[in-house]
């Protein structure tokens, strides 16, 4: 692959993480101590439809105050 798609990819990947970050802080923030000790399933899904793709990334991110 090319130097400019990676460089392409990668800004966008880091786009998402970034943003991504940004907005479970501020959702963890907004619910308060109820987060404190609970996990949170989580899903993302990235579609690009002209190349028919959906890739769909699960996982579970734990509530603050928990280790």
């Amino acid at each position: 692959m090319s130097d400019e798609f990676n460089m392409s990819m990668r800004k966008f990947l880091k786009q998402v993480g970034v943003t991504s970050q940004q907005a479970i802080e501020e959702a963890m923030r907004e619910a308060g101590p109820v987060t404190e000790g609970k996990s949170y399933d989580a899903k993302v899904v990235l579609t690009i439809p002209e190349l028919n793709l959906e890739h769909e990334i699960t996982g579970t991110i734990k509530g603050q105050g928990t280790e």
